[in-house]
């Protein structure tokens, strides 16, 4: 019987409409399952959400995001290599920050990676539990310095 206190991580998966979605969809078709716990959103390319969206997410009580994209078979062009590397400037927000990086995992996943789909849920939900849950408070003082630095560029851009 499970306990009543035992932790349950909050996942939010970015899936890409073009390869994940497919792929975690092929998930159901194929009658697995994973968790309750995992929210799959489904979106043209996770490269759209600034920073501040992922800090965002965990100041209201995700705890953990995957984002699933198509990798180099992106059909937007460049679009996962800034990706990539606005989730390395968010690594390093977050571990100088206070929160744990193991609460994001950018993955590569196919139209019929239904295996690989599951063992990246399956990692990440078992790091997740072994972390406990997120720190709102330090998440939120994260986003709102995020969100400061976003306006003070777009200021200087426009001027």
């Amino acid at each position: 019987m499970l306990s009543e206190n035992k932790f349950n991580p909050k996942i939010l998966v970015l899936a890409t409409e073009a390869c994940a979605y497919p792929g975690a969809d092929a998930v159901g078709k194929a009658h697995l399952e994973y968790g309750a716990n995992v929210y799959v959103f489904r979106v043209p390319s996770p490269v759209v959400f600034p920073e501040d969206f992922y800090l965002r997410c965990y100041a209201k009580g995700i705890d953990g995001i995957m984002i699933a994209a198509c990798g180099s078979d992106c059909p937007y062009r460049g679009a996962y290599d800034r990706l990539a590397a606005r989730i390395d400037r968010l690594t390093t927000r977050m571990k100088t920050g206070g929160l744990e990086i193991q609460r994001i995992r950018l993955t590569a996943i196919c139209t019929v990676c239904i295996k690989a789909y599951l063992k990246e849920i399956g990692q990440l939900d078992e790091q997740l539990r072994a972390l406990g849950p997120v720190n709102k408070s330090v998440a939120a003082q994260l986003q709102q310095t995020a969100r400061l630095e976003m306006r003070e560029a777009l200021q200087v851009h426009a001027t």
